[in-house]
């Protein structure tokens, strides 16, 4: 499979010009090679693995996190059971300080269950953390997360945020596809997941074509990144991404952030609501639902209302917090009348 994708993209770090527009503003996924090389976390995962245990259980605050534990059978793949009622793993709440327990007992042993820690809010979790290891991404706030595991497979997803992924320890391959090859990913339930996001139905370690034949499409289109410890991808907004974290150990930070103004809700909410609202209509009146979203949504701009008087506009005219606020709250009587 990794043979017909071609690599993401290279920018050299570490250098501060890395974060600038040519990365946080790109529409395509890139490689800064030894971005995050420097972090002390980074330094002790470069001695051995258990030195970066040691390292972490420095900012363990005795909380409990969420982790999922998988029999040796998945092969670290998290996904749904056979017949999709429920999952191939059990979430289980802990101490942070039982996971790294955990994980370094497994650390000469194969084959073992899966352990992961998925996304975690680090100054929630591990307090201190990020006066020693953090980024700045100019211009946003993200939120920082931290995931922590053994060999483990994520299926092919897309997140709405825009994300700079830093491997801490352990090496990390991904492969990502850009957003309009939905189609060819064969997308399981939206609203039944392993973990929030849709997930791709395709088994990347051993792809089933004739159940999926498609997919063979979207290997064209595919880019594959192959992260060592202090090197980061930048992945953006609705990227598909699937994620293989390939030693006893590892360990990864990321940072999320939005351009797009805070008021601004999911367009998720939107598909559900359209799927509530429209799917099911007769054809012709899809096609002019259809009309009327290009017209005030997709291909909207200055001359739209252009014929409206600027104060009559409304929700035609540019949002703010507090046009938004009335639109939720309309909305929220309206679904639940």
């Amino acid at each position: 499979m990794r043979r017909q994708a071609r690599s993401v993209r290279e920018l050299s770090g570490p250098c501060a010009d890395a974060l600038g527009n040519e990365l946080l503003l790109a529409t395509e996924p890139a490689v800064v090679r030894g971005l995050v090389g420097d972090w002390p976390a980074v330094q002790a995962a470069g001695q051995s693995a258990a030195a970066a245990i040691d390292y972490l259980r420095r900012f363990d605050r005795g909380m409990q996190v969420v982790a999922q534990v998988a029999p040796p059978e998945a092969d670290g793949r998290i996904f749904y059971n056979a017949d999709f009622s429920g999952f191939n793993f059990q979430p289980q709440r802990v101490t942070f300080a039982a996971v790294l327990d955990q994980l370094q007992a497994w650390l000469d042993q194969s084959p073992t269950p899966l352990l992961y820690m998925g996304s975690t809010t680090i100054d929630t979790a591990l307090a201190g953390f990020r006066v020693q290891n953090d980024l700045a991404i100019d211009g946003h706030t993200p939120l920082a997360s931290i995931w922590i595991g053994n060999r483990s497979r994520i299926a092919a997803h897309q997140d709405l945020p825009d994300n700079i992924a830093c491997v801490v320890a352990g090496r990390r391959r991904v492969t990502l596809f850009p957003p309009d090859q939905l189609k060819n990913l064969y997308i399981g339930p939206l609203d039944f997941t392993p973990a929030g996001q849709a997930i791709s139905l395709v088994d990347f370690a051993a792809p089933d074509f004739e159940r999926f034949p498609r997919f063979a499409e979207a290997l064209q289109q595919a880019q594959v990144a192959e992260l060592e410890p202090g090197d980061a991808l930048f992945i953006p907004s609705l990227w598909w991404h699937h994620i293989e974290a390939l030693e006893a150990f590892n360990v990864l930070v990321n940072y999320w952030w939005r351009s797009s103004p805070a008021f601004m809700d999911s367009p998720m909410n939107t598909l559900m609501l359209a799927l509530m609202t429209m799917r099911d209509l007769p054809a012709e009146q899809r096609r002019h639902w259809q009309e009327i979203f290009r017209h005030y949504v997709f291909e909207a701009n200055d001359g739209t209302a252009a014929h409206i008087p600027e104060p009559a506009r409304r929700v035609l005219g540019p949002l703010d917090d507090n046009i938004a606020r009335e639109l939720r709250a309309r909305l929220l009587q309206r679904l639940n009348r």
